[in-house]
């Protein structure tokens, strides 16, 4: 699981993969063949963004025998979870905070299953703990059935231990029903009825007989916000409160009022439970992206860096392929799937081919807001040695998670794969969480120096954040690399809409999109459709849009193999 995604705004190697294909080695070194511009090619799908979702997707689907190639925009694979290096420093661009990349079968993390069917192993550090600053205090919270009482004893209410007891105690024994249906085994025809339904039910059918009627009830509230369940046990004391309100927000960029059940009920398990860690990749972030390129290109699927879709080619209300802004053309024999978001998906499709209550709908989607990122590069010497990874900062509860320039999340990775800098050297990684306003930026000129010193003015929150959390031994001017990002960069460089985080949609209220779409042989996946935002997430919609193209026959034959 990672608990947030958030875009990168560095564009490294501006010629150095213009038109190639590129692919990697078992050792993760890169080989280029180079496509000549304005030619046209054949695949049996095209995958439009080579983020987590897009990889996922043409993976499977490479595993599935299709001919596919994946088209990447940036100089990087990964979308908003690529990795960069500058000067000896591997910077992570977006998520850094995971858990369940070690767990298999049918309670694994769904990119693990993705993972495991693709053959390719991600080693990983466990570890089982993070710095929080919030207004009541700073300590380190620990994951696990009891580790966090010492922290409500001290900073909560009287009430809070039993209060926590009591959510654990109600939820906890959910989880084998939130987890009793793997999302690898959902797909979106009528085979569905063999490949979950009839598959999974008697598992689903013991989870809920082991519940009691208790249990089974609270599983109906599966689908519903997780905020009722809270309610329902009466959950006053105001830390406990924040403190879901906080874990739903970094999850999937809503509170515990618009975040489903079944989602909080999957992570807690993950961290709540004896014996949980959390995981991080060594090697950084950008491993999880190498493996899945291994794992795409070991199965005869391809991936184009440098290649910006201009658009959608449609004819007869069906997607026939891509064309690129070099001019060439990529046909597709069965089907184009977009990993954009929902708005740049709408932008590349012609206007006259799309029912009018598709387009309002699209437009009319909540977007959550933007970030700001610091990425830095610094000496280690006079910083403390139990720095930890991960440092959460809550400025004021009371103006609520979701409020700009409140919380900051700094993951300093170095600390446990220290081949992340060079030697002696620590790698930081600062960001606000998807609460930057779009707004605050449209229309500015990324040269002006009204945008410079708005950059200076709106990254101080995440520069005081991260000396709070290292301490008097850090020291801004000591700094090897400085690099500031907003939401225009966000826009510019991964094409999001407004450099937003993704759909806002809270559960209860709406529900995000399915996979498919108004035309024919067009698919989306990633982080505008089921299941929703974060890095579990959109390996799940990737996997469901790939098991969707192909047999049932086929798709039983993957969850057999992968053993779910």
């Amino acid at each position: 699981m990672a608990l947030s995604t958030s875009p990168s705004f560095i564009h490294l190697y501006p010629n150095r993969y213009r038109n190639s294909v590129v692919a990697r080695n078992s050792n993760g070194n890169v080989s280029v063949k180079t496509s000549s511009p304005g030619k046209t090619e054949e695949a049996d799908i095209v995958v439009i963004g080579s983020g987590i979702g897009g990889l996922c997707c043409g993976g499977l689907l490479a595993r599935y025998q299709q001919d596919v190639v994946v088209l990447e925009s940036h100089d990087l694979p990964g979308g908003a979870a690529h990795s960069f290096e500058i000067n000896g420093y591997k910077f992570d661009s977006g998520p850094s905070l995971f858990s369940g990349f070690q767990s298999r079968g049918l309670q694994a993390n769904p990119l693990a299953q993705v993972l495991d069917a693709l053959g390719e192993s991600l080693p990983c550090v466990n570890y089982d703990s993070w710095m929080v600053y919030v207004p009541e205090g700073e300590f380190l919270s620990r994951i696990g059935p009891t580790e966090f009482y010492k922290d409500l004893e001290k900073y909560a209410g009287p009430n809070a231990v039993q209060e926590w007891k009591k959510l654990l105690d109600t939820i906890l024994p959910l989880s084998s029903a939130a987890m009793a249906l793997p999302p690898l085994s959902i797909r979106g025809d009528l085979g569905v009825i063999s490949t979950a339904a009839a598959r999974y039910a008697p598992s689903l059918l013991k989870s809920f007989l082991q519940m009691g009627p208790q249990g089974a009830l609270g599983a109906t509230k599966l689908l519903r916000p997780f905020s009722e369940i809270v309610d329902s046990l009466e959950l006053k004391d105001p830390f406990i409160r924040n403190w879901i309100d906080l874990l739903a927000f970094l999850l999937a960029g809503v509170k515990s009022n618009g975040i489903l059940s079944a989602e909080m009920i999957y992570m807690f398990a993950e961290w709540y439970k004896p014996g949980c860690s959390l995981d991080y990749p060594l090697h950084g972030s950008g491993a999880i992206v190498d493996a899945l390129v291994r794992g795409l290109q070991k199965f005869g699927g391809r991936i184009s860096l440098r290649s910006h879709v201009e658009k959608i080619a449609v004819e007869n209300n069906k997607a026939i392929g891509v064309e690129l802004r070099n001019g060439k053309f990529i046909r597709a024999r069965k089907a184009v799937i977009s990993n954009a978001s929902m708005w740049d998906t709408l932008n590349l499709l012609p206007k006259e081919v799309l029912p009018k209550s598709y387009v309002d709908r699209v437009n009319t989607t909540p977007q959550c807001e933007s970030f700001m990122h610091l990425h830095l590069g610094f000496d280690a010497e006079g910083i403390r040695e139990d720095l930890g990874i991960h440092h959460i900062v809550v400025n004021d509860w009371n103006r609520g998670v979701d409020a700009d320039q409140n919380v900051v999340l700094i993951s300093i990775p170095s600390v446990l794969s220290p081949d992340l800098a060079p030697s002696g050297k620590h790698v930081l990684h600062a960001y606000t969480p998807g609460t930057e306003p779009f707004e605050l930026w449209e229309g500015l000129d990324r040269k002006s120096s009204e945008y410079k010193q708005l950059k200076a003015e709106r990254s101080e929150v995440m520069w005081k954040a991260v000396e709070r959390a290292i301490g008097p031994g850090f020291s801004r001017e000591k700094c090897e690399v400085k690099l500031v990002g907003t939401p225009l960069t966000h826009r510019r460089f991964l094409r999001r809409n407004r450099g937003t985080y993704g759909a806002a949609i809270e559960a209860g209220k709406n529900s995000f999109p399915g996979h498919s779409s108004p035309i024919s042989q067009l698919y989306c996946c990633g982080d505008s459709t089921f299941p929703g935002i974060g890095v579990p997430a959109v390996a799940a919609s990737g996997a469901i849009v790939a098991n969707s193209l192909v047999s049932v026959s086929q798709h039983s034959q993957l969850l057999d193999a992968i053993g779910i």
